[in-house]
């Protein structure tokens, strides 16, 4: 299967570099009068099938989002708030690692206006936005709408494949690549992972002091109270499943009363992150022992009165008292939870409450069945302590995520991948303190010397903690991939003293700078030709982009090979021309093109356009070798994940220059 949708891909790679210009998405416009200086401007959408179109509000550092602009120098109307969308969709993009916000099948966008000049008759409104299938492509629409006669049309027609990045996305809420039964895999496994994640973190909260030493007095109240041994079964059973049903209840609501995407638009949110950032401060030093998180005493002691009542109902308001007595320990737990499961929307709350809750009930329900195994569980102790502390700075930890989400939205580079590998090296470091018996917290019991299995965990987390260290001076730290700042989120983008430091120990040349993996590449194609006439080395012309998902796949995957990576730095000048760079032209160097029709205005305006004009092409990224005289020395070629083949590629081409 992988192996075909890799030849797939491939091959719809190869027909879109060299397709006509698509046009997935249909507009059309209407404007209504709702008062005498009011109008709404309204865009619909049709969206062909497995196309998704990006909203105003998708998270930054993933597609673009849509743009409503107005040409309206004179100040004749003023917008009046944001424009409205219809209903979006939202996914997490595993490249980019942020979740993006979308429409599918069809989008409303309603802006309002407020008219300022009585005289004017008409606005002109133009929309920018990217739509995506395997090739991302951006477009622009303007139309022209007459207030007076409540007429519109469009009256310049920016073709959506001028800037076309390739993207290989993996959700089926219109970011997939896949055909529909592989979409529907990956939510699959997405929920399969979670119910686990969710089981062993309710085997974590098992092992703590609110929740462990239950087991031998509720196995005890089930022996003592039913008459034979199938009665105790058939009790313990239903007091597992009685756990298990409270928890998923708990799922259900936060899906019922939040969406099943809603927290997952939030999770992108600044606001959002903050809140949980101290959320989970706040839960951690609950768990380092600073203070108790408990739910009110009245609470428990209302349905330990249920309880008492005997039969079924007894047994369910036992099980609401475990999971309201065990709070300060599950609870922490249970709002990491919820968050993460909520943040990948749908019913996933509902199966982490699901895996999390089979976890606690499983050790109830077999000990209460089988009560002999009670002589064989470890006593309760100081080590129940230890585990709420482990737990404690796993939270505080994952707390500096949130943060760092809010961070890289905001683009304050407050918390940059240094700082943040520094804050994680610290707090793992001082856990790694703390099981070696360096550092006592308020509720650890006096320790003489430590076990053989805590001995070993420490050992590991030590272990972690110096594999963290390199990361400051720029290692990619695989194991952690998603959870840091990118690379390029950093103090040193290239790697300690990487944007200085050359291979040659020579200056740059004149208009290059250091790209992917410390190559040298030039960002002007007039100034890249002209080094490479100095050097006489043949030009490897990059067509890429900012929002590219593929262009970003063949840098890490492709370009760092060995073989790739020397080829790219010693036998040819590389040119990477970003297509949706959105600096603009100075006004003499603006122009409309001739083959499109379109202003050019921006530099990622002029790339692609020279993309079109000159390769008839359109998707990125997009590969061309040239010689000296900018004729092509083989077949240009698009996204190639096959290092083998791109290797072969590049030969061919330098050969025959």
């Amino acid at each position: 299967m992988k192996k075909l949708s890799y030849v797939m891909l491939t091959l719809f790679a190869f027909i879109t570099a060299n397709a006509q210009i698509l046009e997935p998405v249909k507009w059309n416009s209407k404007v209504e009068k709702i008062s005498d200086t009011e109008y709404v401007l309204t865009f619909n959408a049709e969206i062909e099938e497995d196309w998704h179109l990006y909203s105003q509000f998708t998270a930054d550092g993933g597609g673009l989002p849509l743009e409503v602009t107005f040409n309206n120098n004179e100040g004749n109307y003023k917008p009046v708030g944001k424009a409205e969308e219809s209903e979006t969709h939202t996914a997490f993009n595993d490249v980019f690692k942020v979740d993006e916000t979308f429409f599918e099948r069809e989008a409303e966008i309603k802006q309002t206006i407020a008219v300022t000049n009585p005289d004017v008759t008409v606005a002109q409104v133009e929309l920018f936005y990217q739509v995506c299938k395997e090739v991302c492509l951006q477009g622009d629409k303007l139309f022209e709408l007459n207030l007076k006669t409540l007429t519109s049309k469009e009256v310049q027609s920016f073709e959506e494949t001028t800037t076309a990045t390739e993207s290989n996305n993996n959700s089926d809420d219109g970011k997939s690549s896949v055909a529909k039964p592989e979409k529907e895999k990956e939510e699959q496994k997405g929920l399969i992972a979670i119910f686990f994640i969710a089981f062993f973190s309710g085997f974590a909260a098992l092992l703590t002091p609110c929740v462990f030493p239950m087991i031998p007095m509720t196995v005890s109240f089930f022996t003592k109270q039913s008459k034979t041994k199938a009665a105790g079964i058939r009790n313990a059973i239903f007091y597992g499943i009685s756990i298990i049903v409270i928890y998923v209840i708990l799922g259900s609501l936060v899906t019922l009363v939040f969406g099943a995407d809603s927290l997952n638009a939030l999770s992108t949110n600044v606001i959002f992150n903050l809140v949980f950032f101290v959320l989970l401060i706040v839960f951690a030093t609950s768990f380092l022992g600073g203070f108790e998180i408990m739910l009110p005493n009245s609470w428990a002691n209302k349905v330990d009165r249920q309880a008492d009542r005997g039969g079924f109902i007894g047994i369910l308001f036992m099980a609401l008292a475990l999971a309201i007595v065990s709070f300060s320990c599950t609870g922490p737990i249970v709002g990491t939870l919820l968050v993460q499961a909520a943040s990948k929307g749908g019913i996933a709350p509902i199966v982490g409450m699901l895996g999390f809750s089979t976890a606690i009930a499983l050790p109830f329900m077999l000990f209460a069945m089988f009560p002999g195994w009670l002589n064989s569980l470890p006593k309760s102790g100081g080590w129940l302590n230890t585990v709420k502390v482990f737990l404690g700075f796993l939270e505080l930890a994952f707390a500096f995520k949130f943060l760092s989400n809010a961070d890289l939205v905001l683009q304050t580079h407050l918390l940059e991948r240094e700082v943040f590998l520094a804050i994680w090296i610290a707090v793992f470091g001082m856990l790694a303190l703390y099981l070696f018996g360096k550092i006592r917290l308020p509720h650890d019991s006096p320790l003489t010397s430590i076990s053989v299995g805590r001995l070993y965990m420490g050992l590991f987390v030590l272990t972690f903690t110096i594999y963290l260290i390199p990361g400051l001076w720029g290692a990619p730290l695989k194991l952690i991939s998603g959870f840091p700042p990118p690379a390029s989120y950093s103090e040193s983008p290239f790697g300690f003293g990487g944007a200085t430091v050359m291979s040659n120990n020579q200056d740059l040349p004149e208009g290059a700078k250091i790209g992917p993996h410390n190559i040298i590449s030039f960002e002007d194609y007039d100034e890249g030709l002209a080094y490479a006439k100095e050097v006489d080395k043949p030009v490897l012309i990059d067509f890429t982009g900012y929002a590219c998902v593929n262009c970003r796949k063949m840098e890490d995957y492709v370009w760092s090979d060995e073989r790739i990576l020397s080829i790219l730095k010693n036998d040819v000048v590389l040119i990477s021309l970003y297509v949706d760079y959105k600096k603009e032209l100075p006004e003499d160097e603006q122009y409309t093109s001739e083959t499109t029709g379109k202003r050019i205005k921006t530099i990622g305006n002029k790339w692609s356009d020279f993309q079109i004009t000159r390769y008839k092409a359109n998707a990125q990224p997009y590969y061309v070798l040239i010689n000296l005289d900018e004729e092509n020395l083989n077949d240009p070629v698009g996204y190639t994940p096959d290092i083998e083949e791109y290797e072969a590629w590049l030969k061919e081409g330098i050969s025959n220059y």
